[in-house]
């Protein structure tokens, strides 16, 4: 039987159900398990979760008052079980967010363990993108079979560390976004995939089709496709072609699958029916059309663009958050559990007044990831840098905020949680 509990009537040996409130503030990427740790325990105490449902099949009940023998009456499960608070899952997925276990066959890299190699991905990316667009501006097909290797290196990378070339694909010069931008939303298609619980071979097909996403953009006027200020309503209905141009070129072409022309075309379509070519809303925008358009989206507001810095990474996602009716609420909630509430290399505020920078994330706490301090807000001033893992019983400290204004105060805030020479040894 379900039973809701103010969230400091919790203890060992309790079965969590379910978290109430808003799934961002929740401090577990999994939703249904037994408190075992008191680390647990305190994370949830200390979280802005208020009430939480426990199931008395599976766990211990309230610990009774002195002197009373009786169990607590639970409340009915009717009563406390609210739609809103428990998402459904997204259609092809499975209906509670766990996250993944590396295969016996693919080795778990620390981040700098696999900057590295991501590094050297993200170049032959980079590549493989250039020559793509190229052979589209010239009017040759599109080759999208030669895509297939690219992919599952970059979903290799993915397995073996999530984090790794997902951040660094975000580091991208203005000059070279519209490269990189098609590598990175790849690798975060793939790693919201995983995250979704879909299959090698589905991950592959929804990297592929984040690849490819904007090739219609090869064949963009470059003065308006790289204009560094506002386009005029003219330009940017030329920009809004891009879809369709692109879906054109894989008709052309060959080796494209479904999933490729689907995203290709629709992932600038919106759940509430605002976004184009087609203004698809309901059932007509697909699971992998709403993935793409996530994933586009983050990798978009995060980046350096020729008229605008990056937003802060997770400044951008809870600005995504508020978007409502444009995303699709329940894949944006995988997203975030793929990502981390604060991704890699976002700025944060501790209790004890340091400023940090995100190093990797926990597996089992979406808000304790592991940090570097770097800078005392009390005496206004840097400090040793000091790696701290939030999510260690022994740790007294905690974010409470996302600091704002990271690369203005702050500009070579990325040499502290990027391994730099690992990148230059993956680049050669």
């Amino acid at each position: 039987m379900l039973k809701k509990i103010p969230v400091n009537q919790l203890r060992l040996g309790m079965h969590v159900h379910a978290l109430e409130g808003p799934w961002i503030n929740h401090p577990f990427w999994r939703t249904r398990f037994v408190i075992h740790s008191a680390a647990d325990l305190q994370l949830l105490r200390d979280s802005d979760v208020s009430e939480v449902v426990i199931n008395l099949a599976l766990g211990l009940d309230v610990a009774a008052p002195a002197g009373v023998d009786a169990p607590v009456e639970p409340t009915p499960v009717a009563s406390v079980v609210k739609p809103a608070a428990l998402p459904a899952a997204p259609r092809q997925a499975p209906a509670s967010p766990e996250p993944r276990a590396p295969s016996s066959a693919q080795a778990k890299n620390s981040f700098n363990d696999e900057l590295q190699q991501a590094a050297s991905i993200c170049n032959k990316g980079r590549a493989a993108v250039v020559s793509m667009f190229n052979e589209a501006r010239m009017g040759r097909t599109v080759d999208t079979e030669g895509c297939l290797p690219l992919v599952d290196d970059i979903a290799s990378s993915v397995e073996r560390n999530p984090g790794a070339l997902v951040s660094l694909a975000r580091l991208k010069t203005k000059d070279d976004y519209s490269f990189m931008h098609s590598v990175a939303v790849c690798a975060l298609m793939v790693s919201l995939a995983r995250q979704m619980g879909m299959d090698a071979e589905q991950g592959r097909r929804a990297g592929l089709a984040g690849l490819v996403h904007d090739v219609g953009k090869a064949v963009m006027p470059l003065d308006v496709l790289n204009k560094p200020g506002r386009l005029t309503d003219a330009e940017f209905d030329v920009i809004r072609s891009h879809p369709e141009r692109g879906h054109m070129l894989l008709m052309e072409g060959q080796g494209a699958t479904p999933e490729m022309l689907d995203v290709v075309l629709h992932h600038h379509e919106r759940v509430d029916g605002t976004g184009y070519p087609n203004k698809l809303q309901g059932d007509a925008f697909t699971q992998i059309a709403r993935m793409c358009a996530i994933c586009d989206v983050y990798d978009a507001i995060t980046s350096n663009r020729p008229y605008k810095r990056g937003w802060d990474p997770a400044e951008s996602l809870s600005r995504m958050a508020s978007w409502k009716g444009h995303l699709d609420s329940t894949i944006f909630g995988y997203f975030v559990r793929s990502l981390g509430i604060y991704p890699t290399g976002s700025l944060v505020r501790l209790e004890s007044g340091r400023l940090a920078v995100v190093l990797e994330q926990n597996q089992s706490a979406l808000i304790a990831p592991v940090v570097k301090a770097f800078f005392s807000t009390k005496k206004d001033m840097p400090i040793a840098p000091k790696v701290i893992d939030l999510s260690d019983p022994l740790c007294n400290d905690r974010i409470v905020g996302r600091e704002a204004g990271a690369d203005e105060r702050f500009p070579r805030l990325k040499e502290l949680w990027l391994d730099t020479q690992a990148i230059k040894s993956g680049q050669r």
